[in-house]
């Protein structure tokens, strides 16, 4: 059996897009990109996003590649 594939994401149009949590904590599955972290410097790529679970409102920065790992998340509320 194959892994799913990864999904190709762009992050520049991570903004308001939609993720689920494969493993749950705290009754936190859905997500959403709510500010893409503006770098220290301006000549520099996005890395890091904040993500709000929708259940309780939590928000959480990590680095937006994180979200490629289909171990770890999946693209849309499934």
């Amino acid at each position: 059996m194959t892994a799913p594939p990864r999904p190709r994401i762009n992050p520049r149009k991570l903004l308001l897009s939609k993720w689920t949590a494969t493993t749950p904590r705290d009754k936190e599955k859905h997500f959403l990109v709510t500010r893409l972290v503006p770098p220290l410097a301006p000549s520099e790529a996005v890395e890091l996003v904040e993500l709000e679970a929708v259940h309780s409102g939590r928000s959480q920065v990590l680095s937006w590649r994180e979200l490629a790992d289909v171990s770890l998340w999946r693209q849309g509320w499934l």
